[in-house]
């Protein structure tokens, strides 16, 4: 491993394991999301027998489509990290600016460590009920189906870590943003509602109104979750599967450079509070 890269590396790491240690908050959520998963794709399949018209998606689809968004609910970016908010608020950021590295790479690796380790401990479970009990249960069309090739599972894993990427990149402009606001109270709140309806976590994407979907094709929220969990499905082909990988890359990346450049500013106004 190149010596530039060991103390981001270091910091993912040790954030990570530090992040593990919360498990009963895991399980609380784990129980939180069945219990809502299990009401979102009992309304979506109403809705689906109901409909008279051809569906965007089968229910195979909307189930895998369900299961994924509650397995995988801790990588959206809807919330700050309490401590580098805390760090904000008592002037303990001055110990961050003076770290000899990259501000904002140091500050990336911990956002993705917050952004995978608990999904990380909330997701095992909810794959094992979802995608095995149920089935031998006998809720068999209810459950989380396996992805549809072998093909579709390899492009949902490279969707999934540009996911990942993306949702951290987004995170960081709330980071950023903290050096003006200090509290992040507001950004988890209109966050939440922006990014759970248009990543498509309320209602999948495909089935809202089409003169909306140019807007909702375009926008980079889509590749939090609708872009990997319909590649699983199968619903986005293997054939478009790359396309819109490639759009997932290109989003974070114009997140990162403007995060970056943003950071770059804050830094030379940030006041040190405390003291």
């Amino acid at each position: 491993m190149p010596d530039a890269l060991r103390p981001y590396v270091a910091v993912l790491g040790a954030r990570f394991r530090m992040l593990l240690q919360y498990r009963a908050a895991a399980f609380a959520g784990f129980s939180t999301q069945l219990f809502w998963g299990a009401i979102k794709l009992m309304i979506l399949a109403a809705f689906l027998a109901a409909n008279h018209h051809a569906s965007p998606m089968s229910l195979p689809q909307i189930a895998a489509y369900v299961w994924l968004g509650q397995a995988l609910l801790g990588v959206l970016p809807w919330n700050v990290d309490t401590e580098l908010q805390e760090k904000m608020m008592n002037g303990a950021v001055a110990y961050e600016l003076l770290r000899p590295v990259d501000l904002y790479a140091f500050w990336y690796a911990r956002t993705m460590a917050l952004r995978t380790a608990t999904t990380f401990m909330r997701m095992i479970p909810m794959i094992l009920f979802a995608g095995i009990l149920m089935p031998l249960s006998g809720f068999g069309a209810w459950a989380l189906p396996p992805p549809v090739s072998g093909e579709a599972a390899v492009y949902f894993l490279m969707s999934l870590t540009a996911t990942v990427a993306l949702a951290s990149a987004i995170t960081m402009l709330m980071h950023v943003a903290l050096i003006w606001t200090l509290s992040g109270r507001g950004f988890n709140t209109v966050m939440t509602g922006l990014v759970i309806v248009l990543s498509g976590l309320t209602v999948p994407l495909p089935l809202f109104p089409d003169w909306l979907q140019p807007f909702l094709y375009w926008q980079p929220f889509r590749g939090l979750a609708d872009v990997p969990y319909r590649i699983y499905s199968g619903n986005i082909g293997t054939d478009a599967a790359l396309f819109e990988i490639v759009q997932q890359i290109v989003w974070t990346a114009l997140i990162v450079a403007g995060g970056y450049a943003w950071l770059s500013v804050g830094k030379s106004r940030v006041v040190v509070q405390g003291g």
